[in-house]
């Protein structure tokens, strides 16, 4: 069912070409912001008449002349200098409402007049890391984009670009190696690992500390590689048994000894320690921040007992990935995920071709493409570095070989990366160098869909007491706790699963709802008190609103109303009371807000809509009696309270991914 707002579009636009001799002018019809002044308003005769070099009101008033909207709505109204405003005839509301009553499934959607494959890159977690809060937004944001596309019409192939390449895979075999090290040749103390990642952090101030912890376990470790050259006494046999462990208790201890990993690269970096090892075949002294990029490297080329080690930590980080996936009811599967490993064997072919172009040059030893209109604050052009002097690649290589397999392979019209505003000049380098290579064709869109920040309480980004990320498992858990201790207050005697059904549809809702209410490109501050409040724009809100009137329903049955089989014998609606007509007309405005959250990639517009949807039932509930009202106007209440709480149910669970209850 096309939109009204559409239809407006359409017949507003339609004249304004007529009057002035040329199509292409936006009507910017938009909904009235005060209801007293009509239900939507024309916008484009202004701008209009400053091309055209006329009077406004004049133009208004020949816009008006000519405008044939009678069938949709009551004679238009000139406001101010040029201002037009419109109001819906009752009969077109009653009309469009009946058809959106009898579309249980879309309640009047329309599909995309041209639909298109989209890929969508959101979420992308690292292996051998908790996902933390700082993966919320795009994991979240991303399906809803997915699930208002989807809605739409569109192929959409989700891409979840997973961390599992480049320096990172070094520091998971060299966490390995630290865990395997600790049980085997220092088995009779307390992991090292973790003893000596707790001295970093307490001498973090003592730079004098901090050295001689270093150069101490830089001498262990030289002693330890000394030891187990080849891997043959210890680490081998290690890699062989690591499948057949129990995942938790490794878990742990990889999460564990790749902080300390983490930690030590940086810590050392500082201190201009090295460390021996084999570069090809010769025994040579690297810095020993630099040892996870070699060991990389050497990796990269298929070490197999390295390479299934890898994949054994892949395999563990994804299955805690998609626990939470599952608690946040995101639509990512493993069919989803390509991560930076699936382009390594294309990268060279892609720093090829750049240089058969010639577009990718050398500059101080690295390979860069310079693409035009990109310069630093000296004026000077910035590179995008596609591969280092060391040979190592860079995420601009990998985000390039994506860009090309989505195109090339998956067909891609559109592609849509949802990350932190932070990585938007990042993006838009590597947009102009896969266009300039003709990677991507004239008519494919590239859209980066950006986010802003999630802060605690104190207006900077959300950390632990200790000053970590949050992890994301521990911040669903805590909500879900809340939302279990509101439920104990308000619902003593649920039963035990109900009390937890509620509380997971609650606790989780609250943090999503909360983002989703954002503009995204905002940041915002977390309160768990605010998300979980009864009151105002919360999901807790939304859930109740959808709980009370399902209950109508139930007393209904109470008191031998057949809800149903008055739903199903409405023929005409009888629509009076002002409250009613203000319902109904939120209602058939639903596709409005559906298709300018796709439209945008907002789901904010969405989450606004369903509020005042919400509102306007309260008000409606208030003023007419339902269960009470007389038999000519109980049907089309009925109706009014059964499409609100679908349209509640749709925006919510379908698009949002937010469970309803019936019973709060």
């Amino acid at each position: 069912m096309k939109s009204t707002l559409d239809i407006l579009e359409a017949k507003v636009a339609g004249v304004m070409a007529e009057i002035s001799g040329q199509a292409g002018y936006p009507a910017l019809v938009k909904p009235a912001t005060d209801p007293r002044f009509g239900d939507y308003q024309i916008n484009g005769v202004m701008p209009l008449a400053k091309q055209l070099k006329t009077n406004p009101r004049k133009l208004a008033e020949q816009l008006v002349a000519k405008l044939d909207i009678s069938d949709i709505c009551e004679t238009p109204e000139i406001a101010g200098p040029g201002f037009i405003n419109l109001r819906l005839k009752p009969q077109i509301v009653v009309a469009n409402l009946v058809q959106i009553s009898k579309d249980i499934d879309r309640l009047g959607l329309e599909k995309a007049e041209k639909p298109k494959t989209i890929v969508v890159d959101f979420s992308g977690p690292n292996i051998a890391k908790q996902m933390h809060v700082g993966h919320l937004r795009s994991t979240i944001i991303g399906d809803a984009i997915c699930r208002l596309l989807e809605l739409r019409g569109h192929k959409v192939i989700r891409q979840n670009h997973i961390g599992d390449w480049g320096t990172q895979f070094g520091r998971v075999i060299l966490g390995l190696w630290h865990i395997c090290m600790a049980e085997g040749k220092h088995a009779d103390q307390k992991p090292y690992y973790q003893t000596e990642l707790e001295e970093l952090r307490a001498s973090a101030k003592d730079k004098g500390k901090l050295g001689s912890i270093c150069r101490r376990i830089a001498q262990r470790q030289e002693k330890d590689f000394e030891e187990d050259r080849d891997g043959e006494k210890y680490f081998k046999r290690f890699l062989v048994n690591l499948g057949q462990r129990d995942v938790d208790e490794v878990w742990d201890k990889i999460l564990l000894a790749y902080q300390y990993m983490n930690l030590l690269e940086e810590t050392i970096s500082e201190t201009g320690l090295t460390i021996k090892t084999d570069v090809k075949g010769k025994e040579q002294e690297i810095p020993y921040e630099s040892l996870s990029r070699h060991v990389t490297t050497m990796l990269q080329k298929g070490d197999k007992q390295e390479i299934d080690a890898w994949k054994f930590v892949r395999t563990i980080t994804l299955e805690e990935c998609n626990r939470v996936y599952k608690k946040l009811s995101v639509t990512l599967t493993d069919r989803d995920i390509r991560g930076e490993s699936e382009y390594s064997d294309d990268l060279p072919g892609v720093v090829g071709e750049l240089k058969k172009k010639g577009m990718a040059v050398e500059s101080e030893g690295a390979v860069c493409v310079f693409p035009e209109g990109f310069k630093d604050k000296e004026g000077k052009p910035l590179p995008v570095i596609i591969q280092k002097s060391d040979g190592a690649y860079l995420y601009a290589t990998t985000d390039l070989a994506a860009i090309r397999y989505r195109v090339g392979e998956l067909k891609a019209d559109r592609i849509i990366y949802v990350t932190d505003a932070r990585q938007g000049l990042h993006f838009e380098m590597v947009f102009a160098v896969a266009r300039k290579a003709g990677w991507v064709k004239p008519e494919t869109e590239l859209a980066h869909v950006t986010f802003g920040s999630v802060l605690g309480e104190d207006g900077k980004p959300l950390k632990t007491r200790s000053g970590e990320n949050v992890k994301l498992k521990e911040l669903l858990d805590e909500a879900v706790e809340r939302a279990r201790k509101v439920v104990e207050d308000k619902n003593p005697g649920l039963s035990e699963d109900e009390k937890k059904k509620i509380a997971n549809a609650v606790g989780i809702g609250a943090v999503k709802y909360a983002d989703y209410t954002n503009n995204r490109t905002s940041d915002y501050i977390f309160s768990f008190d605010k998300m979980l409040a009864m009151e105002g724009n919360t999901a807790p809100y939304m859930q109740y609103a959808y709980a009370r009137i399902k209950s109508i329903n139930r007393k209904g049955k109470e008191r031998g109303i057949d809800v149903n089989k008055e739903l199903a014998g409405v023929k005409e609606l009888n629509i009076g009371e002002p409250s009613e007509l203000d319902l109904a007309k939120h209602l058939i405005r639903y596709g409005e807000a559906v298709s300018s959250s796709a439209g945008d990639y907002k789901p904010n517009y969405l989450t606004a809509y369903l509020y005042d949807l919400a509102q306007k039932f309260s008000s409606f509930y208030n003023d007419c009696p339902v269960l009470d009202a007389s038999p000519d106007k109980r049907p089309t209440r009925l109706l009014l309270c059964d499409l609100t709480a679908k349209t509640i149910e749709h925006g919510l669970r379908t698009l949002l991914g937010i469970e309803v209850i019936e019973q709060m």
